[in-house]
């Protein structure tokens, strides 16, 4: 999972010049955020997200999928871009989940998205300290907002490596 992210981080900020942000889901898996502007429809960003989740797969076959079923994509990471739509639920930041141990959906600093990440690591009582520290360090997510951005030149981008 950790590596997937990384992965995709790199071909998001590093091929297509995307900002991107990371956080834990208080589950087992890792979102990679990307502020977009108000000229990015929900429609236009699935088919985007669809488009990455494909081509780093591509590029990972023993690695990652975007397969929605889970007897067909095996022990593969599987890039779920479904929450690309409108009115599909995501894990909001700080969100307790619903799991034993109360774990707690966390922004990440990418520096932390290491071999010492654990799933379930952030908890309700845990979290408190953490956000405590950042005031001391800062906020991972800081800056988000201003951030965002259109689509046009990723898209172009994504078309020229996927041709």
């Amino acid at each position: 999972m950790r590596s997937t992210a990384l992965l995709l981080r790199d071909l998001l900020e590093g091929e297509l010049g995307l900002a991107t942000f990371v956080k834990t889901t208080g589950g087992k898996g890792l979102h990679v955020q990307v502020p977009l502007d108000a000229t990015v429809d929900f429609d236009t960003a699935r088919h985007f997200a669809l488009d990455v989740g494909n081509l780093l797969a591509s590029r990972n076959p023993g690695l990652a999928t975007t397969e929605q079923r889970k007897e067909k994509r095996g022990d593969l990471v599987y890039l779920d871009i479904m929450r690309n739509a409108y009115a599909q639920l995501a894990v909001a930041p700080y969100s307790v989940r619903a799991r034993p141990g109360a774990p707690v959906a966390t922004p990440l600093n990418w520096d932390e998205v290491d071999d010492k990440l654990r799933p379930g690591q952030f908890t309700i009582a845990t979290v408190p300290d953490r956000i405590s520290d950042l005031g001391r360090s800062g906020d991972p997510w800081a800056g988000m907002g201003r951030r965002g951005s259109g689509l046009t030149r990723a898209q172009e981008r994504l078309r020229r490596l996927t041709a």
